[in-house]
This record gives C-alpha cells, sequence and structure tokens, in this order.
C-alpha cells in the first residue's frame, strides 16, 4: 500500500517523516500524470506546487485554518491530501469532482476561485471575520500562477497592510502565469530570485542602520533618507514591506524541510506576513518542466511522448489568430491584447510577426480594457482577445471607458458558450446578456469560421465598439471564400425558407438548428432557419417580417436565457406590437452550469438538434 493511499486527511501527514514526506511527493507526481493524462486539466502547475502542498498541511490545521487557492486550478494536491484521491479519477468529469476548489465538495475548499487575483481579498474578509469573532486560526492566501499581475490582489494587499492583522500571503513564484509573466513585478522578483546577496546581508543591514544616529532635524531627514536609499538598494521585498507586510524568503520551494520552517516561522510572526516560495511549473515532469505552456491546461495526452491522444483540428481562435495577421497586414493601424493569453487566444502568430502592435498586460483584464480604449481614442484599431468568462471582469470599463465614449475597440470573445471541463467559474454563457444591454455596442456570433473571418473583417472597419463572439474548440470545416467580405450591420440571412415554423439561431446553434430543420421536413413540417448574425441591433426588418408569415417562433442560443438572445427577439416583437406570436426559447437556465464534456452538458441542458426537433414539434402542434 502507498502513503498516499494512506492519506484520508492532512491529519495523516503529521506523523510522518521526512523522509517519507519525500517519498510522497514522488508518488503524488505520479498519480498527477497518471490521471491528468485521461482526464486532461492543469498538469504543469500542480507539479509545481506538491512540496508547497504537503508542507501547508503539514503546519497548518485545515478546515480549521482557511487555505485559500488562488489561481484555483493548483489545488489537485490539495484535493489529494483532504481525502478525495478516491474520486480522483473522475476530475473535470461529469458529475465527478471539480478541477477549481469548491465548497460544496469538501469542508477543505473554504472559497472558490476559478478567476485569479482573488484569494487575499478573500483571507483579508475571513481574518477580520475571525476578529470580530474573538476565534484563534490562521488565514493563507496562497497566490501563484501569475495572479498576483491582478489589481485586485494589490487593493487587497494595501488593506491588508493598513489593517495589520494577522494573515499569511504565501506567493508561489513560478515565472508564470499561463505564458511568461509580465510587468515590473515579474521583473522585481526576477531580480530578487537572482540576487541570493540581498537576502543574506538583509538582517545586518537593518541592524547596521539602527545603529546610524540622527543629531539635529536636517542631519536627521538625511539620514532617514540615506537609510531608505541602502535599504531599498540591499533589502528584499521592500515592496511588500512598504506595503506592511514582514517578508519572508525567498524559499525554495521543493525543498519540504526548508518550506515547513519557514511557514512555521510566518506562522508565528505578528500581522501580514508574505512568505515569497520559488517552484518550477511542471516540476518532476521533464516534458511539463521544458514546455509548462502546453502542459498549463491539457487534454488527454500520451505520458512517454506527451502528445495529445486526440488531435484537434483548427480552432475558432486559430482563425482568429490568422485572420487577425491577415488583415494587420494590410492595416498598420490594428495593434492586439491579451490578458496572459497569446496562445489561447490564437494571437502567438500576431506576437512574432508585429511584436510592436501587440501587448500582453497579464492577468490585467481591466486595465486591458481600459489601455484599449486610451489606443482608440488615439486613431488605433485594438482587438481585445479574451475568453468570455475572463472579460466579465472588466464590465465597468467596456461600459465606462469604451462604450460610454463610443470608441471603436473590438472585443474578440473567446471560449464563449459551454467551455466543458472547467465547469462553473470557466463557461462563457454570460456575454450575450452583458453585451447587448450597453449602448453604443455590436454584438455579433459566427454559425463558422467563415463567418468569423467575415466578422472580423467587419469589427475592424467598424466605427465604434462591436464585439464578436465565438466557442471554444474545432471548427466544422466548411468551405472557406477565397475572399474575406464584409458584412451589413444587423443583416440577418435566411438558410432555409418554410412556412410552418421559423426558428431563429445565433452563433454555435445555427448548424444543429439546420439539421432540425431538414430532419423535421422528412417528416412534414416545413420550418425555416434564419442566421441572425447580430444579437445587436437585430434585423428587425426581417425578423418581424417572418414573425408575421409564420406566426411561431424558437430561438436557439448556447446563452443563459436571462436577458439573451431570445429576449432581445421578444423584445423586438413587443416593440412592434406582434403579440399575437407563439414564441419558444432555447437557451441555459438561470443556474450555473456545471462541469463536464460539451457534448454532454449540450445535452443535459437541452441543446441539441434532436431538442430543438421537439421544441419545434410542440410549438406546431
Amino acid at each position: 500500500m502507498s502513503l498516499l493511499d494512506k492519506i484520508n486527511s492532512p491529519q495523516d501527514l503529521k506523523n510522518l517523516s521526512i523522509d517519507e514526506l519525500e517519498k510522497l511527493k514522488s508518488e503524488i507526481r505520479e498519480e498527477l500524470l497518471e490521471i491528468v493524462s485521461k482526464t486532461g486539466g492543469h498538469l504543469a502547475s500542480n507539479l509545481g506546487v506538491v512540496e508547497l502542498t504537503i508542507a501547508l498541511h503539514r503546519v497548518f490545521e485545515s478546515p480549521k485554518d482557511k487555505l485559500i487557492w488562488d489561481v484555483g486550478h493548483q489545488s489537485y494536491v490539495h484535493k489529494l491530501l483532504t481525502g478525495r484521491k478516491k474520486w480522483f479519477n473522475t476530475l473535470r468529469q461529469y458529475n465527478g469532482i471539480s478541477g477549481f476548489p469548491k465548497r460544496s465538495e469538501s469542508i477543505h475548499d473554504v472559497f472558490e476561485t476559478g478567476h485569479s487575483s482573488t484569494s487575499i481579498s478573500a483571507a483579508v474578509g475571513m481574518a477580520l471575520a475571525r476578529d470580530l469573532n474573538s476565534e484563534k486560526y490562521s488565514v493563507v492566501s496562497i497566490i501563484g500562477d501569475g495572479a498576483l499581475t491582478g489589481g485586485m490582489a494589490f487593493e487587497a494587499l494595501n488593506y491588508a497592510g493598513h489593517l495589520n492583522t494577522d494573515l499569511i500571503v504565501v506567493l508561489n513564484d513560478n515565472e508564470m502565469s499561463i505564458s511568461n509573466n509580465v510587468g515590473g513585478l515579474s521583473s522585481y522578483l526576477t531580480r530578487i530570485r537572482t540576487d541570493p546577496a540581498y537576502y543574506r546581508v538583509k538582517a545586518d543591514t537593518e541592524f547596521l542602520l539602527k545603529k546610524i544616529p540622527a543629531i539635529g532635524k536636517t542631519v536627521a531627514k538625511t539620514v532617514e533618507r540615506l537609510k531608505d536609499s541602502v535599504k531599498y538598494f540591499l533589502v528584499p521585498g521592500m515592496l511588500f514591506e512598504e506595503l506592511g507586510f514582514t517578508y519572508l524568503g525567498p524559499v525554495d520551494g521543493h525543498n519540504i524541510k526548508n518550506l515547513i520552517e519557514s511557514l512555521k516561522m510566518a506562522k508565528k510572526t505578528k500581522g501580514p506576513v508574505l512568505l515569497h516560495v520559488i517552484t518550477s511549473k511542471g516540476k518532476g515532469y521533464k516534458l511539463a518542466e521544458e514546455n509548462p505552456n502546453k502542459f498549463h491546461g491539457i487534454s488527454p495526452f500520451n505520458i512517454k511522448t506527451g502528445e495529445l491522444l486526440k488531435k484537434k483540428g483548427k480552432t475558432y481562435s486559430q482563425i482568429f489568430g490568422n485572420t487577425l495577421v491577415e488583415l494587420a497586414k494590410a492595416n498598420k493601424k490594428i495593434v492586439a491584447i491579451t490578458a496572459a493569453m497569446p496562445d489561447g487566444t490564437g494571437l502567438k502568430e500576431f506576437s512574432h510577426q508585429f511584436p510592436d502592435r501587440f501587448f500582453d498586460v497579464g492577468i490585467a483584464e481591466q486595465h486591458a480594457t481600459t489601455m484599449a480604449a486610451g489606443l482608440a481614442a488615439q486613431g488605433f484599431k485594438p482587438v481585445v482577445a479574451i475568453y468570455s468568462t475572463f472579460l466579465q471582469r472588466a464590465f465597468d470599463q467596456i461600459i465606462h471607458d469604451v462604450c460610454l465614449q463610443n470608441l471603436s475597440v473590438v472585443f474578440a470573445v473567446d471560449r464563449a458558450g459551454i467551455v466543458g471541463e472547467d465547469g462553473e467559474t470557466h463557461h462563457g454563457v454570460f456575454d450575450l446578456s452583458y453585451l447587448k444591454m450597453i449602448p453604443n455596442m455590436v454584438v455579433m456570433a459566427p454559425k463558422d469560421e467563415n463567418e468569423l473571418r467575415e466578422m472580423l473583417l467587419t469589427a475592424v472597419e467598424y466605427n465604434g465598439p462591436i464585439a464578436i463572439r465565438y466557442p471554444r474548440g474545432s471548427v466544422l470545416n466548411v468551405e472557406m471564400d477565397a475572399e474575406i467580405r464584409k458584412i451589413d450591420i444587423g443583416k440577418a440571412e435566411i438558410l432555409k425558407s418554410g412556412n410552418d415554423a421559423a426558428i431563429i439561431a445565433i452563433g454555435s446553434m445555427v448548424y444543429p438548428s439546420l439539421k432540425a430543420a431538414e430532419f423535421l421536413e422528412k417528416s412534414g413540417i416545413n420550418v425555416a432557419v434564419i442566421n441572425s448574425r447580430f444579437v445587436k441591433p437585430l434585423d428587425e426588418k426581417l425578423l418581424t417580417s417572418i414573425a408575421r408569415k409564420v406566426k411561431k417562433i424558437v430561438t436557439v442560443e448556447e446563452n443563459s436565457l436571462i436577458g439573451g438572445f431570445g429576449s432581445a427577439v421578444l423584445e423586438l416583437l413587443e416593440k412592434n406590437r406582434l403579440f399575437d406570436i407563439k414564441i419558444e426559447r432555447m437557451g441555459l437556465p438561470d443556474e450555473f452550469i456545471k462541469h463536464g464534456s460539451r457534448d454532454i452538458l449540450l445535452k443535459t441542458y437541452g441543446l441539441t438538434s434532436g431538442d430543438i426537433i421537439k421544441k419545434v414539434e410542440e410549438i406546431v402542434g
């Protein structure tokens, strides 16, 4: 029986020797590789935090002590050590355990962190609750994988230092977010990592500085400035010290014994503490160490070769990226912006071809959006490529900084709709709702990759804010037009005529609707199919004319029904006082969609061609 099989709770770690913990870390890495190679998931980041997770659970008493993982995708080892090993083979599978911390899954998951940079704020809240209740326990934020590039983390650091209550922030510094970290903070941490002299002289420097006398006000001020200058130059972690934290580190994140000692020191220290831990993403699996980007979030793969078990075709992200490169060659005003996802959004080639016109701002969607507004205000055409679920974080900036000023920013909303195994925190099922409500915003969604190209051309030539939302995964392999053509804003298209009813679909639901209509025709029900293309503005003339003709309409969207595409069609009918139209809306319910494969979830929530057939049959009667 392996050591890992004997770990049913963090308490089981307490009596293991350091040698046994060293053996345990190897077993954990083997388990991670064995399971994630079959289920897919976030591998490299979890391989990097094995020793850190063991040390945390050795020193602290979860769930009494609160451990908050940020970003939550680095919590797999935590799950293994908190009684979930027997379910670990269900990781990210439908009705299995989540790939992120989940409060309903375990008492050890104290806060859900599918998006980044939130853990310190949550930790401050928990520390305040502890103090208000006169309780005693530790609150620990484990923040890494680029999460400290998010502005919210700095807001929380600033307030935590001001509060001066007991709180521990463990900075898991692996030099990565999903792609390489960017920005001044990354450079600052690199300087600390690469110059151990900083750390060695810290104690001596502070001791000597305290001995410098202050004689007279002028001399005193001069000496204080000298103290600060020397201190900033020699003492690591001064950024955090100035915010009110006691800085400890850097510590080797793969040395269990040193980690345990450092965490014990942090636990004893009063007030806010930041422990700086250096880890290597992909540790223990050579292929992931050499290519952490590839193994950040990966589909099932062959452990020996690292090759994916199922070859992927071209994705919508790749079509978007390739098309943007093509358009940028002809238009030098086009610039591309992403938030730590050049690979995921398909912008890698753009970054190579136009390095001066490509900007990766780190995990900072709000900044990305307002920076794009600034570029647009000066005559550039910024294309902001961000996953739908992460664009939610920039909602105010879209309203206030882009749309209010009617600036020409293109939002390429990737991973829209159901994204699969990452679950509730990552499904992009609200973007049609939260974008269409904003004045000046145009919202469109392509039915296939050819239409995506057309919409991108339309977007970069449009004067004003405009968004294109498209799904995750492989394209439909339709025949591509040799030349990209613009689409008239707000113009829908009739894909199939019919007199008995009409299916009005948007984006990824167009082809399932067409398939349903073709099946229905064989059974004698003649249904029109409309590719709306636009959620805002709708093609008022075409849609009202179809409504008056058939009197029965089914709308289909891969988005929340509340405030979504179907709601927009209802509003259009009401505006035109078409109260005699029978309408059924198909989409996602008012709930957070669980994790599972896209095919399973579409079937579960009734968005397959078979479900569309049933709905049309019901409405036709």
